[in-house]
Order: structure tokens, then sequence, then C-alpha cells
């Protein structure tokens, strides 16, 4: 089974590193959750995630996504990140996250993201 979850993350993270939401819901189940905890209320549902996706690249269009560590389980994924990029406003970005991912049927089931938020605030003033 890590083996399927290892390779949905492989196809998740090329949809995200190809800014593409219209992907990045196919991948999750109808009732999936994605919660960025820095204040939002999570998005629930495949369209409520496509907005929040969409957001996140309008937000900072050229985001790039470099993969600091992995961990897959039979029913998840923990990954850290160091986000970086241009923000719309012309601000540098370079953030830390890390996404705890669970897996129902062979799709993202909930989605939580943890951003450093006083950077990510800053960045994008």
């Amino acid at each position: 089974m890590t083996n399927t979850i290892r390779e949905l993350f492989e196809r998740y993270h090329a949809c995200w590193a190809a800014r593409d939401p219209d992907r990045i819901v196919q991948l999750h189940t109808t009732d999936s959750v994605f919660h960025l905890h820095s204040g939002q209320e999570p998005a629930r549902g495949r369209a409520a995630i496509r907005e929040a996706a969409a957001g996140t690249f309008a937000l900072v269009p050229d985001l790039t996504f470099e993969q600091l560590s992995l961990r897959v389980g039979a029913d998840f994924w923990v990954v850290r990140w160091k986000l970086t990029g241009t923000s719309a406003t012309g601000r540098n970005v370079s953030v830390d996250l890390a996404d705890f991912v669970l897996v129902e049927d062979g799709a993202v089931k909930e989605k939580h993201s943890y951003v450093n938020g006083v950077a990510m605030q800053a960045a994008l003033a």
C-alpha cells in the first residue's frame, strides 16, 4: 500500500507544481477537506478546494516547492516543504510548510497544511 500512496503523492505534487487547480481536485474525494491552518476555515468539497488552490496561485503566481522530507504510511503522507516565489505584491516569498494528508480509496480525503503564518503574512503584505 505504501507504494500506492507514494505514487499518489507524486501525481498530486505534480499537479501543485504545475499550479493546476483542476487537476488537483481530481485527486481529491468528492467530500474532501483542505485546511490551510493559518486562520481560514477549511475548504470542503472539490469546488471549494479548487477555489482555495487557485487563490493560492493568484497570491504567489510563480510558487515553487522544495521538498525537505517525506514520510509515507498505509493511508497518509507527511511532507515538509520550503515554498518560494514572488507574491502578487512583488515581495519575495520564502516560508516553511508541512502537509499532513489522509488518503481514502486512492484519493486525498483530507489535506492539512501548516504554514509559518508570520512569514507568509509578511510576504503577502
